[in-house]
């Protein structure tokens, strides 16, 4: 979390009242949700009424107009409990604000950002394909012009909410454009004909969300619902992914300080040879290692989201946005897996929740781009330099 003496008024309100939420409706039911793989539906409109669902849609819309800050400070707060249900937090921003903020036209944010501000839709994602993860060049979904419609067939994997959401940000290939050229996006509503949902495959962590096959099959959609210009979806697609990333980073952050908690209350009370094994320098230094490494990324994550607030076009983002997305994620599996060793073999069972913590760390290193696709752009934007 910030250092409250660092925040405004405003922001330690904002904060102070998505962590009494949290404490309230989040923690008590984190590690069944995890059991479960399931997450009660209940959740939307209580985040929703605190505006975290739809946190990116801006005010002329009907939404809070918030920050990246602030969703970040939102995602590690609920992350703290509970990665699954952190995913509710900016659940609108990927798919709809964003794009239609910075890639759609007028008439799509007055249609769709009005509904998209109550709260209560969710929206979701389709870029991977059973072929095609960090490789968004090689998409094979296709969309055929026919009149003032686009035809749509193809498949789409490990697509996150695609149970829950009403519509989905699809990237079809429009035209046969070498590598990234010709890909294109739209806004698909969920119940449109043709399109078919399929299973959500069983997961090391993340559970309590769904990442469903989806097929399409003959999908019609208007030619209206193109966002930005024919053959730019995977530029968009990148410019938005830069914006979010840092979101990843901020729920790694969370999972990371959770482990840290529990692993100095649990130092503090477990008795080895006559005395807590917090009084053992090597559990001391375990303990020291987890805490600077957290404020290190999260010193990084503000000082990111301070950038593209002030400036989201700044050239700097693209390689900021892939730093602290991959030096988080990498910091989150580390002091993850060092809590489970201060715990010992008791943090090998699911009585504790540092197993929890250590099996949902991992996925952040790899969604949103792999750490490793992340250090090219980085390097990439270096030698540009």
């Amino acid at each position: 979390m910030h250092d409250s003496t660092e925040l405004d008024d405003d922001l330690r309100m904002f904060q102070d009242s998505v962590r009494r939420m949290v404490e309230k409706e989040v923690a008590p039911i984190a590690a069944k949700i995890d059991q479960d793989d399931d997450m009660p539906h209940s959740l939307v409109p209580i985040f929703g009424e605190l505006g975290l669902v739809q946190i990116m849609v801006p005010e002329e819309y009907g939404g809070p107009g918030g920050t990246l800050t602030m969703a970040c400070m939102a995602k590690e707060e609920v992350a703290k409990a509970s990665f699954a249900v952190s995913h509710l937090v900016g659940a609108t921003s990927i798919a709809m604000a964003l794009p239609l903020t910075h890639y759609g036209t007028e008439e799509q944010r007055k249609k769709y950002l009005p509904e998209i501000a109550e709260g209560r839709t969710l929206t979701c994602i389709g870029l991977t394909e059973p072929h095609t993860g960090s490789d968004v060049s090689g998409i094979k979904t296709t969309a055929k012009r026919d009149g003032d419609d686009y035809v749509i067939n193809g498949q789409k994997v490990f697509i996150t909410k695609a149970d829950q959401a009403k519509y989905i940000l699809l990237f079809a290939r429009t035209s046969e454009g070498k590598g990234n050229d010709g890909i294109s996006s739209f806004i698909v509503p969920m119940d449109t004909a043709g399109v078919k949902i399929g299973g959500s495959p069983k997961k090391m962590g993340l559970r309590g969300i769904k990442n469903c096959d989806l097929f399409f099959e003959d999908v019609r959609v208007s030619a209206e619902n193109m966002v930005g210009e024919e053959g730019q979806g995977f530029k968009n697609a990148m410019g938005v992914l830069n914006l979010n990333r840092p979101t990843v980073a901020a729920a790694a952050i969370g999972i990371a300080q959770a482990s840290l908690d529990a692993s100095l209350g649990y130092a503090k009370d477990r008795v080895q040879f006559g005395r807590p094994i917090a009084e053992f320098q090597m559990v001391q230094g375990m303990l020291a290692d987890m805490a600077i490494q957290i404020e290190a990324a999260r010193a990084l994550l503000y000082k990111v989201t301070a950038l593209i607030d002030s400036d989201p076009t700044d050239p700097k983002v693209p390689m900021m946005s892939s730093m602290v997305k991959t030096f988080a994620s990498d910091m989150a599996m580390k002091v993850t897996t060092d809590a489970v060793q201060v715990f010992g073999g008791a943090g090998y069972l699911q009585d504790h929740p540092v197993e929890r913590y250590m099996r949902d760390a991992k996925v952040c290193q790899i969604y949103e781009g792999t750490n490793q696709i992340q250090r090219l752009i980085i390097a990439r934007s270096m030698i540009k330099q």
